[in-house]
């Protein structure tokens, strides 16, 4: 996708997401799959089939992988509890994926997937040139592994992507003949 239509999808993904989670929803299973585009260019995020309420303990056992492999958080791979920061790194791999047309993490397997997760980090250069600077920084916040260094906000991507790109500084000649 062109990078304006890549970030005008994820912003409504975003803006979706933070409405979920403002009502304490956490939907643990967000993929490209689970995103929808209405003819009128309306961004539907579907399956809260795995989703959970943020204050009632898991439905999930302890240990219980579910959901996506390629878009899970280190942590839900792991089969550790999930919070909204785990919708958070699946935000950044869609949004990867959006600009970069592959997917952040792969592999042949399940567990090749699940390894290179907890492993390895996206081929950065897949991402355009054109990319922003400040979406390039948030795309790296989503997918940070350590959920404590990750985005704490979906509201704050979203607000990341509303902000008009500064221009370059001008350079001031100083120097005087």
């Amino acid at each position: 996708l062109p990078v304006g239509e890549a970030v005008g999808i994820a912003r409504q993904i975003a803006e979706a997401l933070e409405a979920a989670h403002e009502k304490g929803s956490v939907h643990r299973d967000l993929k490209p799959a689970n995103v929808k585009i209405t003819g009128d260019g309306v961004v539907k995020l579907l399956d809260f089939g795995l989703a959970e309420i943020a204050t009632e303990p898991s439905t999930i056992g302890a240990g219980t992988i579910a959901g996506t492999p390629a878009y899970m958080s280190p942590e839900q791979a792991r089969g550790d509890s999930v919070d909204k920061r785990g919708d958070i790194w699946a935000f950044g791999a869609v949004l990867y994926e959006l600009l970069s047309g592959k997917a952040a993490f792969a592999g042949r397997t399940t567990s090749q997937i699940l390894e290179t997760i907890q492993q390895t980090e996206p081929d950065w250069s897949a991402v355009p040139i054109a990319t922003p600077a400040r979406i390039r920084a948030l795309l790296r916040r989503c997918l940070e592994r350590d959920r404590r260094q990750r985005l704490r906000d979906i509201g704050e991507a979203r607000i990341v992507i509303d902000t008009p790109e500064e221009p370059p500084a001008q350079v001031r000649n100083t120097l005087r003949p």
